[in-house]
């Protein structure tokens, strides 16, 4: 494709993302300001100047066709290199300014991101913080985001670690439901008792213990799931069963009392346990905004 071609499709290209980023014609062309049909007719003339077809149309959804993702990939990265060109010529400002996504588990957002915020947005005036609760695996480029912690032992090989801790999960009841209940002794036990989980996917009543060589896994049940820390562990608090935590999530109330830890010579075995990751994309031009939130992080986070 020749270069003049190129330049025409580029505004093309940045609409194209932002259709998919809003999910609908509508969306978007409110946010660049024309009308949805405008906005159809220029992805319509997009597909036939590359030759592939980037949405299946349905009356109720707008759906990204596998050759749309894959040019939907490479124009972010353009778009993300074009605002790393426009970031340079600002780079000379003495104040880091502009808009920060980051995204982490809920978890962890609440009970260790949460305190740092305020001070961070203070040091900083002219920054903008945008969190984003997302438990799982997030695409940073699909989703536009900036910074994403990740509690995994799996991090992405395709972007930049900082890791700034460890997390285990641990196993806890209130001293309530252990007097009524009585302390299980080994995991398979837990069939016996009531269990607090997740109820994300199929397999969140399904537990995994490791010790030493010695491997079991128990499918619990219980009265009430909910995939909110903080509401969990009120629930265990309040004699509704036994759970399973971060430690940062229960270090208060393990020092408190209010709850007491269950099969504690046991691993817990998890997608979300092991290093406490910090990653973003690889650049050779890092905003001045990026650079100091994730020193600022680095500095005071480590766990």
């Amino acid at each position: 494709m020749i270069s003049t071609k190129l330049i025409a499709l580029l505004p093309d290209l940045a609409a194209f993302i932002l259709v998919v980023n809003e999910g609908s014609f509508t969306a978007a062309a409110k946010k660049l300001n024309v009308t949805p049909s405008a906005l159809s007719k220029l992805i319509t003339r997009l597909e036939k100047a590359l030759s592939v077809k980037l949405f299946e149309r349905t009356t109720r959804k707008l759906i990204i066709t596998q050759s749309g993702q894959r040019v939907y990939d490479q124009s972010v990265l353009m778009v993300n290199a074009a605002q790393q060109a426009v970031e340079l010529s600002t780079s000379d400002h003495t104040e880091p300014a502009g808009s920060i996504t980051v995204a982490a588990p809920e978890a962890f957002l609440n009970s260790v991101l949460q305190p740092f915020v305020v001070p961070f947005l203070k040091r900083y005036p002219e920054i903008q913080l945008k969190l984003r609760a997302a438990d799982g695996d997030i695409d940073l480029f699909k989703h536009n985001v900036d910074v994403a912690f990740k509690l995994t032992d799996k991090p992405d090989e395709n972007l930049v670690l900082k890791e700034i801790g460890k997390t285990n999960l641990v196993l806890c009841a209130s001293p309530a439901y252990i007097e009524a209940k009585g302390f299980p002794r080994h995991p398979t036990e837990l069939v016996e008792h009531d269990c607090l989980y997740l109820a994300e996917t199929e397999r969140d009543h399904i537990w995994d213990f490791l010790k030493d060589d010695e491997f079991h896994t128990v499918a619990i049940s219980g009265r009430y799931a909910v995939n909110h820390s903080q509401m969990r562990l009120n629930g265990v608090k309040n004699a509704l069963g036994i759970g399973i935590f971060h430690d940062f999530v229960i270090a208060d109330a393990l020092a408190s009392g209010a709850v007491v830890p269950v099969l504690s010579d046991w691993t817990i075995k998890s997608n979300y346990h092991g290093a406490i990751a910090m990653q973003y994309p690889q650049t050779k031009y890092m905003p001045a905004r990026l650079r100091v939130f994730i020193d600022y992080m680095s500095r005071h986070l480590p766990l």
